[in-house]
C-alpha cells in the first residue's frame, strides 16, 4: 500500500524545481508495470484522520506500507502511533532531501515508528521502498 500525504496531489504541478514536473498517476503505472508480482493500491489524503485511518486499515491487510505523510511528518504523533500499532512494516518516504530544506523539515515524528527511511531520490523513493519488501 501506498499512501501519501496533503498536497501529493498535487505533485506534477506543485513547486516542480523541489517536487520534480510528474504527476504521481503516471509514475503509480510504471511503478505497476515493473512490480507485476505485487498489487501496488494507492491513497492520498490531505486529512491527518483519514491517513491514520487507512494505516490502521491497510496495517493488518497488506505486507507493507510505503508512506509519504508529507507535512504531517514534522507534526502527527497520531501517525506516529498508528505505525506502532500495525504489523504491516511501514517505510517513510520522501521526494526531497528534507535535510537539505528549511530547518523545520529536518526533524521527523514518523522515523522511530518505521523500518526504514528513503529520502531525496524524487519519485524513485518510492520504488526504493517497495523494492525493500521483495526480499
Amino acid at each position: 500500500m501506498i499512501v501519501n500525504g496533503p498536497n501529493l496531489n498535487l505533485l506534477g504541478k506543485r513547486e516542480p524545481s523541489v517536487y520534480g514536473d510528474e504527476g504521481f498517476e503516471p509514475f503509480l503505472e510504471r511503478l505497476r508495470r515493473r512490480y507485476t508480482q505485487c498489487e501496488l493500491a494507492y491513497f492520498q489524503s490531505n486529512s491527518e484522520g483519514e491517513l491514520v485511518s487507512k494505516i490502521q486499515e491497510a496495517g493488518f491487510a497488506c505486507e507493507g506500507i510505503v508512506l509519504n505523510a508529507g507535512a504531517y511528518t514534522h507534526t502527527s504523533i497520531a501517525l506516529h502511533d498508528a505505525i506502532r500499532a500495525v504489523p504491516a512494516p511501514v517505510v517513510e518516504v520522501h521526494i526531497s532531501n528534507i535535510h537539505a530544506r528549511e530547518v523545520f523539515r529536518h526533524k521527523s515524528l514518523l522515523s522511530a515508528a518505521c523500518r526504514g527511511v528513503i529520502i531525496g531520490f524524487g519519485l524513485d523513493s518510492y520504488r526504493l521502498a517497495v523494492e525493500s519488501f521483495l526480499d
